[in-house]
């Protein structure tokens, strides 16, 4: 078994398989610890902590999240969702992480499982229609040339996407481009009290921002923003940087008497998606598959929990062949529809009708609950939440339509 990246969904995989006795290599670019963006994480990441035995290592390193703070310029005020008040009232909170100390916990639990960690790994080709499985060539970063056959390959390369720029899978996700400007500061403004680990989500006039508070006293802060309004910049990226913050008076404030640790960063258009994340001999698990806008903090919860049933997927294909083609469709299937679900809050996640109905937060019929649970990640298999939502869509159409015949209605010229 040849697993292809070393961050939170081919580490979790590594580990899971290696659990079910299957012989796992795991190959990183990288060596770790090292830095990654995505600092913030759900609450029902928890139990799948729990389930791999990392649950007081990730407690020791993290800031613990209560609760989600939407600041809009709009609407001057503050509203915050606990996540003690979703649907299920027992995953109370989340955690914030330095990524490169939570990413370095799960690679070395896989290792400690059984899987072989090989660092400092570059895949160069990727072979899929080799003799009984998949042949790989890679380079160490002492300019070693490897190479590895395996009956099946995950592909949890993150944003080098291996597989489908290969077999030309991978579409920048045309229906919301979007890119990120960031950096991180000491001595930022936090909350007091539990809610000094909340994370705040801060509307400004071309997207949104984060504040991510960490457990060192150090707090992440970053804008996402349509890929032309980077390309706007005439100055440097961290004078840029903070000309952007100036548009959100309420982090402005937040770090007026804050330092930067360094040079901001930017990255480009960063959306996309694989037209399809399954073959014969492979699959594509987090990053290598998707990514979509950070809002809701998905990255991590999608890619471990995504690699959970990936490894049930394997073990079904690798020992059951008769069943294959079945759990691989299921395996695509059930991410796919975890991801649409997150998808179309994301969508519309700048759009005035829905900032309107966050910002002014009522539980009819309980549709507060589920955007609570929402929020925390209870987005695959089958939940009461998901009816609640459909309710909360149903609304948002509404109040869009209203808002559409009050603008044409104001547009139309009246009759003499």
């Amino acid at each position: 078994m040849l697993v292809i990246g070393g961050g939170p969904a081919g580490s979790t995989i590594a580990y899971l398989l290696a659990e079910r006795g299957f012989d796992v290599v795991l190959l990183e670019k990288d060596r770790h610890p090292r830095f990654h963006i995505g600092e913030s994480l759900l609450p029902l990441n928890r139990p799948l902590f729990q389930r791999l035995g990392i649950a007081d290592d990730i407690e020791r390193i993290g800031m613990q999240k209560w609760g989600v703070d939407f600041v809009s310029p709009t609407h001057a005020r503050t509203v915050t969702f606990q996540f003690g008040d979703a649907w299920d009232k027992s995953l109370p909170y989340a955690f914030q992480v330095r990524r490169s100390e939570f990413d370095h916990i799960l690679l070395n639990t896989a290792a400690a499982k059984g899987a072989t960690v090989i660092e400092g790994c570059r895949v160069a080709e990727i072979d899929l229609a080799a003799a009984d499985g998949v042949e790989v060539a890679a380079k160490s970063d002492a300019g070693e040339q490897q190479r590895w056959r395996a009956r099946f390959l995950i592909d949890a390369s993150g944003r080098d996407t291996l597989v489908a720029n290969k077999l030309g899978l991978k579409d920048r996700n045309r229906r919301h481009a979007s890119a990120a400007i960031y950096g991180h500061f000491t001595n930022a403004r936090r909350q007091q009290g539990r809610a000094q680990g909340n994370i705040s989500i801060f509307w400004f006039d071309h997207g949104w921002f984060w504040f991510i508070p960490l457990a060192d006293g150090t707090t992440s802060v970053g804008a996402v923003c349509p890929p032309d309004y980077l390309k706007s910049r005439k100055t440097d990226v961290t004078s840029f940087f903070r000309s952007t913050i100036a548009m959100a008076p309420a982090l402005a404030e937040r770090v007026s008497g804050a330092t930067m640790t360094g040079p901001a960063t930017a990255t480009g258009n960063y959306s996309y998606r694989a037209r399809s994340m399954i073959g014969r001999n492979y699959l594509l698990v987090g990053d290598a598959y998707a990514f979509i806008d950070p809002v809701f903090s998905t990255g991590v919860y999608l890619a471990m929990n995504s690699a959970f049933h990936a490894a049930d997927t394997v073990a079904t294909v690798l020992r059951t062949p008769r069943d294959a083609e079945r759990a691989l469709a299921r395996f695509e299937a059930d991410v796919k529809r975890a991801i649409g679900r997150f998808s179309w809050f994301i969508y519309r996640m700048n759009r005035p009708e829905l900032r309107d109905l966050f910002m002014n937060p009522r539980n009819v019929l309980r549709a507060q609950e589920a955007i609570l649970s929402l929020l925390s990640g209870d987005v695959f298999g089958t939940s009461p939440v998901h009816r609640r939502l459909t309710l909360f869509k149903a609304i948002y159409y509404a109040k869009t339509l209203r808002s559409q015949i009050a603008i044409r209605t104001r547009t139309t010229p009246q009759a003499a």
